[in-house]
């Protein structure tokens, strides 16, 4: 755990300020999805947020690139044992958590994050996807925000396949859709910003 991480029991999750967590894949579907990826780690930052991510290169640097660019801290989450096979973490990044396996890192992401910015990717931000989404449909509705072409088709495709599908017991209210950095800008401009833990 770092400083900006204070550990306390489930029920006490507060600390200083806002913090997003960031997935996205290490080979960018398009040049595109690159540039959104930065301007998304911009706005979080112009917005106030500390940004979490996994700490490397693609997408993630991209939005590690808008964040610092603003000034944001910057925090790789990575596996223990597992930083010397993946590489050195992006020349953005801040600080650094090093848990000792996936559920772990996971659970840090979703423990600490007010929102949660999803992008296209490989199975691992698949993986890192799907957690946040029964994790906001079962413990607490941390806004999800899928952004780019290659997230929104996976979103067509869950729902049409009904993978994902709202009942009474199980709002998806949670859930936005953003096509663009302008409808990110938006949509963080009407979110609520008490950090976890205060009324």
């Amino acid at each position: 755990m770092n400083a900006l991480h204070l550990a306390g029991p489930a029920t006490s999750w507060a600390r200083e300020g806002l913090t997003a967590a960031f997935f996205g894949g290490v080979v960018p579907a398009s040049a595109e999805e690159e540039r959104l990826a930065e301007e998304i780690g911009r706005a979080l930052a112009q917005a106030g947020y500390a940004l979490l991510h996994g700490g490397y290169n693609g997408l993630m640097e991209a939005a590690a690139r808008g964040a610092s660019s603003e000034g944001a801290t910057v925090t790789a989450v990575t596996l223990t044992g597992k930083h010397d096979e993946w590489g050195p973490f992006n020349p953005h990044a801040t600080s650094s958590v090093h848990l000792h396996d996936l559920g772990a890192r996971i659970n840090h992401y979703l423990r600490y994050a007010d929102l949660i910015v999803a992008m296209g990717g490989g199975v691992g931000t698949l993986h890192e996807l799907t957690a946040a989404l029964y994790y906001a449909t079962t413990i607490r509705p941390v806004p999800v925000f899928l952004a780019g072409p290659a997230a929104l088709r996976l979103l067509e495709f869950l729902r049409q396949e009904k993978w994902l599908y709202e009942t009474p017991t199980r709002p998806l209210g949670f859930l936005t859709a953003v096509d663009s950095a302008d409808a990110f800008r938006t949509c963080l401009a009407t979110l609520d910003t008490a950090p976890i833990g205060e009324a």
